[in-house]
């Protein structure tokens, strides 16, 4: 019993071993700029999200006729150069501009009328 038992199997194994495909397995390192491009496509991706799901933005889209979710399930169909190329416009669009040059123009203007204050 043990011995066809054992024979059985070393057939089956031949078997399996001639006829299922092996496949080769390639470990490479992967280099820092793709891991820092597609940790920023993901970045960007969250951004541009986060930028239809606001409720004003969501507002516009419904007036214009586009559905809040087709939008972002379209952002999320989108390639990273174009989810890239998409925030870009947006942060320099100017009314959804985070613009960091305004508040560096209020911090001079500031500073500018407390020194003028104390040396009158």
């Amino acid at each position: 019993m043990k011995s066809a038992f054992i024979k059985m199997l070393c057939r089956l194994l031949i078997v399996s071993l001639t006829m299922l495909p092996f496949q080769t397995v390639y470990a490479g390192m992967i280099s820092t700029d793709k891991v820092a491009a597609s940790a920023s496509a993901q970045a960007e991706r969250a951004a541009v999200l986060a930028t239809i799901s606001r409720t004003d933005v969501a507002q516009g889209l419904q007036a214009k006729g586009i559905d809040p979710r087709l939008a972002a399930d379209r952002v999320n169909a989108m390639s990273d150069e174009e989810v890239r190329s998409l925030a870009s416009q947006l942060d320099t669009a100017p009314a959804g501009a985070s613009s960091g040059s305004g508040w560096a123009w209020a911090a001079v203007i500031i500073i500018a009328i407390v020194i003028w204050y104390n040396w009158k």
